[in-house]
């Protein structure tokens, strides 16, 4: 049965779905969900979307097809191949992880590259075009900058071959921590930062002051090569601190989150 069918089919199923998920929305901003969790409240600019419309298509249209083009050459030639057989989930999780710290060390070193010139005029400074991030700033990079942040999957996996498996696990990754980074929405609790088990891994607001602030905060998926190597932005806790602080009074009076979020 086709997609069209199962729509058709269950027509009302599907009225009564999107009525529940736009009125759960609307709900959620009434009561001050997002309004709270707005890093930076003043920040969003109607001209900066529209722009990164734009150049989000471009990037689309020209680095995922790169990337795809390259992805499909190194398959064909037996660079990249995945290991289709069982294996235990011990072995899954320690493949992710290695891509997951790689990328980070990958990311982190590329990205401050980027930000020296003449790199930065030409790869990197669409990307900063805006100093508050919205979903849209995920895509709104130039090609080449997307083929190299992109480009660290086929090496990867020319590099290792690793289950199919662990490969359901890295593409949703780049995805939703792209998107969250990028949100200009905190998320996560104010015992995040502070908890030694999660607060070495990045934060909407950790991403969100490296837009900000430009020169602080380079890391893709955790904060351990900025703490190595001094580049945390010396204010970053206690904003974080005061952004959180925000989320609980929302819960407790959205009224007065209004007022906070306007000073």
């Amino acid at each position: 049965m086709s997609l069209g069918h199962l729509i058709r089919d269950n027509a009302p199923l599907s009225y009564w779905l999107v009525l529940f998920v736009v009125g759960g929305f609307a709900f959620a901003v009434y009561q001050g969900f997002f309004r709270a969790r707005k890093i930076q409240p003043k920040g969003f600019r109607w001209k900066t979307f529209r722009n990164e419309i734009f150049f989000a298509i471009i990037n689309l249209a020209i680095g995922a097809t790169i990337l795809g083009y390259i992805s499909s050459e190194l398959k064909s030639h037996g660079a990249i191949t995945f290991n289709n057989s069982p294996t235990s989930w011990w072995v899954v999780a320690l493949e992710y992880t290695a891509y997951f710290l790689g990328f980070d060390t990958y990311f982190y070193w590329f990205h401050r590259l980027m930000h020296l010139e003449p790199m930065y005029k030409w790869v990197h400074k669409l990307h900063h075009r805006s100093t508050s991030p919205n979903i849209l700033t995920t895509l709104s990079v130039s090609p080449l900058e997307s083929i190299i942040n992109g480009g660290f999957v086929p090496l990867f996996t020319a590099l290792l071959t690793v289950h199919q498996s662990t490969m359901l696990l890295i593409a949703p990754t780049n995805v939703i921590m792209g998107l969250y980074v990028h949100s200009g929405y905190e998320f996560f609790p104010r015992w995040w930062n502070k908890s030694w088990a999660t607060k070495w891994f990045i934060t909407a607001t950790f991403h969100d002051h490296h837009h900000h602030y430009f020169k602080f905060n380079f890391g893709g998926y955790t904060t351990l090569w900025d703490w190595i190597c001094g580049t945390v932005r010396p204010n970053f806790a206690q904003d974080y601190e005061q952004i959180t602080a925000r989320t609980r009074a929302s819960a407790a009076s959205p009224v007065a989150i209004a007022g906070s979020t306007q000073s």
